[in-house]
């Protein structure tokens, strides 16, 4: 479960999937967004440049890593409330295995609502060899457990 008091700031985990970036998410998604920068689809420009090769658009790697720690952190979320300090530190390109890591750092209890509070969440984005591609912050309420519907055995 993804409950309010289930989080206390300085706890971190590792999540447990990981994902593996392909043409879908290197040129595929990049056009159905309409990014059509010559970085994310143009080979030979791409080829002359410190990267050596076409990079995936960093929007959709921030939604790569969010997206694998959600399971772990929003599943009984009410609000995604904000996502910033959005940092892209290094490069991902086709065929890079990515991962994510959070860190809670801070709860607070919701102002105007009694059955949920905020969580604020550091999220990372890292290969497979540990460099980090990906940082950023993100605040979800979250439901209550006095608040949350029995579960049914």
């Amino acid at each position: 479960m993804t409950r309010f008091e289930d989080f206390t700031p300085g706890d971190r985990m590792r999540h447990y999937r990981g994902t593996t970036v392909t043409d879908v998410e290197g040129q595929l998604l990049s056009k159905l967004v309409m990014n059509s920068a010559q970085a994310h689809f143009n080979d030979d420009a791409m080829a002359a440049t410190p990267f050596g090769q076409r990079i995936v658009f960093g929007l959709l790697t921030a939604s790569l890593v969010v997206g694998m720690a959600t399971q772990d952190t929003a599943e009984d979320a009410i609000a995604e409330i904000a996502l910033d300090k959005l940092r892209f530190r290094a490069p991902v390109v086709n065929g890079d295995t990515i991962y994510a890591a959070t860190e809670v750092i801070a709860t607070e209890p919701a102002t105007d609502r009694a059955d949920a509070g905020l969580v604020r969440f550091k999220h990372w984005g890292f290969k497979a060899d540990g460099t980090i591609v990906f940082e950023g912050e993100r605040t979800v309420l979250l439901k209550r457990e006095s608040h949350h519907p029995r579960e049914i055995r």
